[in-house]
């Protein structure tokens, strides 16, 4: 059966933002004299969700100060330095590629939703996309439960999702649809391929595969 929907994740999926998140959490610990990331590879070794927990993996601590305080200096410095990142690599073509396979496509972020959709507008993407669901805070928690919302209203759709992270994983299993992960985002290869499911270097790889199984 050929897919309906495909539901994409955005940082590290849509928008190469690793060395934004890089820059802005260095910049923190730099400043708490904590030891900094030193390479992408450390970096998505160690990033997940939810994010505080990842904090606390660096070393913040957070019976010294906030983590709300922590996340307001983060959100200020990587929207300073995200104006530099551009999207992963075979975005603009494999939205285009489904958008002739008719396949509705449907924006999934843990980013909170007002700064999501300024960047979707500022990367020209808007329009691809029937439905643009962010979080209604800054502190990147879960989207399990947006998306489990999400998946309710639309039971009789055939969908997969396309993440980069873990936790994409665990929301396309808890919405009941098929997961495509690329490890050229916030996660390595060797943490994906423990989960079971396709993982891939690319969008291009990807899309030759469904195309391939003639799932769209």
């Amino acid at each position: 059966m050929r897919y309906t929907h495909c539901i994409w994740d955005f940082n590290g999926t849509i928008l190469n933002d690793m060395s934004a998140g890089i820059r802005a959490v260095n910049e923190l610990l730099g400043k708490r004299e904590l030891p900094q990331i030193l390479s992408i590879e450390q970096y998505r070794n160690v990033f997940g969700f939810p994010v505080k927990s990842y904090y606390e993996t660096l070393g913040f601590d957070f019976s010294k100060e906030p983590y709300d305080k922590i996340a307001h200096e983060w959100v200020a410095l990587y929207l300073e330095y995200v104006k530099d990142c551009s999207l992963c690599d075979g975005v603009a073509q494999t939205l285009e590629k489904f958008n002739s396979c008719g396949l509705e496509q449907v924006l999934l972020s843990a980013t909170e939703s007002d700064m999501l959709m300024g960047q979707i507008e500022e990367l020209g993407l808007k329009d691809f996309f029937s439905e643009i669901l962010g979080l209604d805070n800054i502190y990147a928690v879960s989207k399990l439960s947006m998306a489990c919302e999400w998946k309710k209203r639309k039971p009789d759709i055939t969908a997969f999702m396309i993440g980069d992270t873990e936790h994409d994983f665990a929301v396309a299993t808890a919405m009941g649809v098929d997961c495509y992960l690329v490890c050229a985002g916030h996660q390595s290869r060797a943490r994906l391929e423990k989960l079971g499911v396709p993982v891939f270097d690319d969008l291009y790889e990807l899309t030759e595969f469904l195309e391939k199984k003639e799932l769209i």
